[in-house]
Parts: structure tokens; sequence; C-alpha cells
């Protein structure tokens, strides 16, 4: 009996640009096909652990690439652990990973953006469309005795019926196209697998027609290989099988660890940030091989979280081959691997940002905020961490470091200043900075979301506090300024006596503000926001106002400029009798905060209010 299923709505979509404009480079669909094979024979040797009568009938486990020129197919065979019926239509069907919508969002239909993303997400079956207009997929799961035949043209539906004397494992043949002869060749087909796939640590066979056999790669696992013996090139192919992307790696780390902890380690840092990378699953992509078995590649603790972009194997000698995925998440020796690993790839993250600066930036842009997450976390090495993270500055073109941050304090300066935002273009004309560039002190310009919540976890560096510049205590006058001190003594003078407005305006404002005070931060504005010491951030408290944390608004500090026209004016009216009930002076005190509250990203309390004040004063100012 033949089935006809429906592709899913995601699955048309990626087989509509796959075939149509997204493979620039068709061989991938070779490597992404052998890939798999790959995997599948990983599960089954890991599978068999416990279960040994699953390999009874083949267990010299390999993948076999063959062609058929007359019949213009290509088939890849494996002898893995297979799929049901059911898991034929679920794997082959529909596209059930988390991140879905966040993959087909990210889809653009320009090939050399797009290309990257389809071996990211796990579908690199669907390449085989590229040069097939029709796949057949024998299938028979270890373990079962029934086999099944998945067949499709790529055109919106599928077949699933039962098959006779199928083998254990997969068998997909390709009905070649039209145009595309080049892949019924031999000889182009073993390159290709040799290519792509000399990593592959299972043989790959190229079975010809009349039944010989050439073995193709050199089946022995990469990363057990002297660093003298691997070339580049190969490099490069085994981050492509294990990242499923085909950029080249920013880093590449190959180590081996020995002594009391024993393993090796091949890991890649990615030059193009995984499009999943920010998605709520947070899912760590490094594959662990114990004694090179393969266990696991979903989300151990064998890499922290904030390491997530990640990708490649570590080989555990002293761990068990028995040991279940389960129990690997509160394994002692997987943490102390875990540690070295963070270790040493914090330590060769430090060594590239000091000695190439300009090629650490551009990691740093890709991974810099899943890499300050580490920064909340009880158990990371925060301080290691903050060597290798760097800022936006308000007084340097490139990034910074905090070392060279404290290296620039001024004298008298005794925190590091920072402010959050969303905009660097915006933060740099914030009224926060005024003084703090008057005086030429450096500020750290944070734009991540995550800065809202490790400056208040972290706290200092190396023994210098962290102080946001919104911080109603500033203090100023103690740093040494770079600015004349006959200027200061000018401004000094020009402030008029303001502690009859400050208090008009506290009664004007009420509730709605929590205090207003006089600050030396100001220059050039009238007023700006503040907060307590200890009290949430501002842009912290929107977050979480925004998160359904929170329900309202706190109150905020309202500074003042002593030395600005318009505060000198309205101090002088006060002092010429006006009180709180003085209309202009409550239009232009509410008109203050609303402008203090609109700097800060903030909502006015009254947008009708607001507009009629503003048309007022538009309306007078026409008429003057």
């Amino acid at each position: 009996m033949t089935e006809k299923h429906t592709f899913s709505a995601e699955v048309s979509k990626v087989l509509k640009l796959m075939i149509h404009s997204l493979y620039t480079n068709k061989d991938i669909f070779l490597r992404e096909l052998i890939s798999n094979a790959s995997d599948a024979c990983d599960k089954l040797r890991y599978a068999a652990l416990t279960a040994p009568e699953m390999l009874k009938e083949d267990n010299d486990l390999k993948i076999v690439l063959s062609v058929d020129k007359k019949a213009r197919t290509v088939t890849l065979s494996d002898n893995g652990i297979g799929m049901s019926r059911d898991e034929l239509i679920a794997n082959l069907g529909t596209i059930a990973k988390s991140g879905t919508q966040e993959f087909l969002n990210a889809l653009s239909g320009d090939a050399k953006k797009d290309m990257p993303l389809i071996g990211q997400f796990g579908v690199g079956f669907y390449s085989a469309f590229v040069v097939a207009d029709k796949v057949t997929v024998q299938s028979r799961k270890a373990g079962q005795e029934q086999g099944h035949i998945w067949e499709s043209a790529g055109e919106g539906e599928f077949t699933v019926s039962e098959g006779k004397d199928i083998t254990r494992g997969t068998h997909i043949t390709l009905h070649i196209k039209k145009g595309e002869d080049e892949y019924l060749d031999k000889f182009r087909l073993r390159h290709i697998a040799q290519t792509y796939s000399d990593h592959i640590s299972f043989p790959i066979e190229f079975r010809e027609e009349d039944g010989k056999v050439e073995n193709i790669n050199k089946a022995s696992a990469l990363w057990m290989r002297p660093k003298s013996e691997i070339t580049a090139e190969q490099y490069n192919e085994f981050y492509h099988h294990v990242a499923h992307s085909p950029d080249t790696p920013w880093m590449t780390l190959h180590n081996k660890a020995e002594g009391k902890l024993e393993y090796t380690n091949l890991l890649f840092i990615p030059s193009v940030a995984p499009f999943d990378l920010f998605h709520p699953d947070r899912k760590r992509r490094v594959k662990l091989y114990v004694k090179r078995v393969f266990i696991t590649d979903e989300n151990t603790d064998l890499i922290p979280q904030y390491l997530r972009f990640l990708r490649g194997v570590v080989d555990s000698e002293d761990l068990p081959l028995n040991i279940s995925r389960e129990t690997l998440q509160h394994n002692v020796m997987l943490a102390k691997i875990r540690e070295s690993i963070t270790k040493r790839v914090l330590g060769e993250l430090k060594k590239r940002a000091e000695k190439k600066p300009e090629e650490y930036a551009v990691f740093w842009k890709n991974f810099g905020a899943a890499l300050k997450e580490g920064l909340c976390e009880a158990m990371a090495p925060k301080e290691q961490l903050l060597e290798v993270c760097r800022f936006n500055s308000s007084t340097q073109a490139d990034l910074v470091s905090l070392d060279s941050y404290v290296g620039r304090m001024k004298k008298g300066q005794e925190h590091i200043f920072y402010l959050t935002g969303d905009k660097l273009e915006v933060m740099a004309n914030s009224p926060q900075l005024e003084g703090f560039s008057k005086r030429g002190v450096e500020v750290l310009l944070l734009t991540d979301q995550v800065d809202d919540f490790w400056v208040n976890v972290v706290g200092e560096y190396k023994g210098k506090p962290m102080k946001s510049v919104t911080r109603s205590n500033v203090e100023l006058d103690t740093i040494e300024t770079t600015t004349p001190a006959k200027d200061d003594a000018k401004d000094e003078s020009a402030k008029p006596e303001l502690t009859p407005l400050l208090e008009v305006l506290k009664k004007i404002y009420g509730a709605q503000v929590k205090d207003v005070r006089a600050t030396h931060k100001l220059t050039e504005s009238a007023v700006c926001l503040a907060v307590e010491e200890g009290a949430m951030d501002i842009r912290f408290e929107r977050f979480m106002r925004e998160q359904k944390q929170l329900g309202a608004t706190y109150a905020k500090i309202l500074e003042v400029n002593a030395t600005h026209p318009i505060i000198r004016s309205l101090a002088q009216k006060v002092a010429n009798g006006a009180g709180e009930k003085d209309a202009t002076l409550q239009d232009i005190a509410f008109l203050l905060l609303d402008q203090a509250r609109i700097l800060e990203g903030e909502e006015v309390s009254d947008p009708a209010a607001f507009s009629k004040r503003i048309n007022s004063f538009l309306a007078k100012s026409l008429v003057a």
C-alpha cells in the first residue's frame, strides 16, 4: 500500500529556495548526504553499546557510493541506525526542530546569504533536489524487520510504502536531472567525496558497476591525528561537516589534554554567527565522543551556554563508554572537561584580541553579546571573561578593553563609568555624557540587552567599581579636568541661587519625581533624569516593564543644570515671587520633565498635555 503525504509548508518553502536559487555550489549535496550517513552510523554505534544485537547482521559500519550512468542514478547507502516509517515521514516531510520560524524568517532568497542557513538548520537532505528531479529513500531501522520506501519529486508531496529486502540503514537514490550529467561521472563523484569527506571516521567506499570496491577516505577520526598531518583544507572541511556551514572558521582550536584528565578537542569558532544564536533554547552543538564512539551533540554541559557558538568535537578517554545522556548532566569528569575547555578558549581569545584587535572586532560583533551572558552565571570565570570583553567608548574610535580603560582613568577617578542604551549614535549625544565629555572622562557605551544584567552582577573589575552615569550621586568635581580652571570658575559665578526654584519644582511635580537636584553632570542641556544608587537603571527598568515583570514606572530624580539659560530664568522668576501655582512656570516645568523622559526613551505622562504646551509656546514665539 502506498501512502501519499503533503510536505509541510516549511519544507515546501525550503525546497523552492533550494531548487531555484539557493545552492551556488551544487557539489555540496554530496557533502550533506555523506554527513547525514555518518551521523546515522554514529547513532547506531552508540545504541549498540547497550543493545549489541542491533549490530548483529552487519557490524562493519560504512558508507557506499555508486553510480548507474545508464539509469541516470547516484546512490548513497549507509548501514547505520536507519528510519522507521514514522521517522521517514517526520524527518523528511516536516521541519520539526525548534526555531522553524526564525529559520524561515532568516531566509532572504540571496544565495550567498542563505546557503549557510540550510546546513545549520539540519535540512541538508533537501539539497539532493538541486541535482535530482526525483529522490528515492529506502530505509530499515535497526532492530526492525520491515523496511519502507520514501519517494518524492520535490513538488509538494511524497509517498511512503512498504519495501521488500531492504537492508538495515538508509539508501538514497538520486535520479539526476538532465543537464547535470557531470554528477554521473564516477571520477567527478569520487573527487567530490574525497574533497569533502576525508575526515569522516567511517569508511566511504565507491562501488563500481562490476562490483569492484575502492576506498575513498582515510576513515580515521581527524581530531586524533597529529596537527602536523592535517592541512588547513582538511580542518575546513571537517568544520563544514560538524557546523553544516560553508564559511571558513574564524578560529581553530585543536588540543590534546594529558595527565589526570585526558581528552582531545577539535573546536571551531565560526566566522558567521549562526542564525539561531539567540533562540530561547540556547542550544549547544559540540559533539561528545568517548574513545572515538559518538555519544551525543544535544545540549550537554560539555561547554557553557555562553560559548554555544563553538562547533566541533570533544573526545574523552576517561568517561565510561556506557554513560547515558541523562547522567551526563551530573558527571564530575564532564564538569572538569568543561572548565578546562572554557579556560583554554578564553585564553586563546585573549591572545587574538591583543595581537589582532581588528580581527577580534569581527568576532566581537558576532558573539560578544553571547559571551557576556557568562558574566551573569554564578560559576563562570568572570575576570577572565571580562579580560576578553570589548566595549564602545565615548572617547575612543575603536573597541576598548577594561584594562585599557583603567589605564586611561583620570586622577581622582574612582569608578569605571558606563551608559546603557539602544543606539550608539543616540547615546553619543546623551545629556548624561556632557559633564564627562567636558572633563575628558571616558564612558563605556553598552548597547546589548545583556549589559543591563551583568553590570549589576559583576559590580567591579580588578578593584575598580562600575557605575552608571545615570546615578544621581556621580561626583565629577573630584576628577581632574582637562578644562582650564578659569572656565570652571566662570561657570560657578554664573550659577544663581537654586534652592527656592528646586523647592517650587518639587511641589509642581509632586509624586511624578522622586527629587529635584542640581548637578555638575550637565553642561549644554537643561535637565536629565537620574536614579538613586541601588535603584534599577533606567533602561533595565524599561526592559522589566516590557517583560511584564514590573507594573508601573518608578519616579526618577530630575537633575537640573544651574548654568543653563532656562534654569537661570526660572530661578529669577521664582526669586521675583512666582510660585507653584504660576501657569507659565508649570508649563515650562512639565515640558522640561517630559523632555528629560523623551531623551531617556521614556513615555511622557500625558501626551495630549505635552502637545498643548508645545503648541502654546510655538504660537507665542510666532506672535512675538
